[in-house]
């Protein structure tokens, strides 16, 4: 039940300023996921590389993306994933899926896991293997689950809009009320994180964003 050795290897080199994280975990106990799987599941993600890097377009952001290098091809449970998390996106050609999770925008292709917004590599390699986890048991019951490819409802940004102030305040750190809606959307802010809107504009964008499932 245990994996033969007590040590969690992380290998790094660096190529053009980026990170590549090789992680593997060893001498730990098998997660619940993993056992069900060796009683007669089938795991289907089993290994990816991390890369981690900072944005081109911000290079004095502090927060890091990474790209998962996945080594087996999941393109087949996206459409499972897509139900079991409630993406927003699905893409058919080629296949992916994105959704909001644990408050960062994930795309999920075949090869390849995308997440913006990190705070840093440890969080990275926590998301995208509890992510690995989802991918692989959304796989094993695809037979429960009815597989989808069609997005969740998305939030109108001109709806939205509507109920903001609109005086370019930048109280938010945002430099437009656009840029604002735009965050609000996609579940990266929320009306509390607007200063200058009135109480009933409050409670009835707080009600609209509530229609949607941003985050899993």
């Amino acid at each position: 039940m245990y994996k033969s050795t007590l040590r969690f290897q992380i290998f790094l080199r660096l190529a053009y300023g980026q990170v590549f994280i090789q992680a593997r975990g060893f001498g730990q106990p098998l997660s619940i996921e993993e056992l069900q799987l060796q009683e007669g599941g089938i795991m289907l993600l089993k290994k990816y590389t991390l890369e981690i890097f900072k944005s081109k377009c911000q290079s004095d952001a502090k927060g890091v993306h990474c790209f998962a290098h996945l080594d087996e091809d999941v393109s087949d449970a996206l459409p499972y994933l897509n139900t079991a998390l409630g993406g927003f996106e699905f893409l058919t050609d080629p296949p992916a899926v994105t959704f909001r999770a644990q408050g960062k925008l994930i795309t999920v292709h075949g090869k390849k896991i995308a997440v913006n917004a990190l705070k840093d590599a440890r969080e990275a390699e926590k998301i995208v293997a509890w992510l690995k986890n989802e991918i692989n048991d959304a796989w094993q019951n695809r037979d429960e689950i009815e597989p989808s490819t069609t997005g969740m409802p998305k939030p109108g940004i001109m709806e939205i809009l509507k109920l903001l102030p609109k005086t370019n305040c930048r109280e938010c750190n945002e430099p437009t009320c656009m840029v604002f809606a735009t965050k609000v959307a996609e579940g990266a802010k929320g009306a509390d994180d607007c200063t200058g809107i009135g109480a009933v504009e409050n409670e009835k964008l707080t009600q609209y964003m509530g229609q949607f499932r941003l985050d899993v």
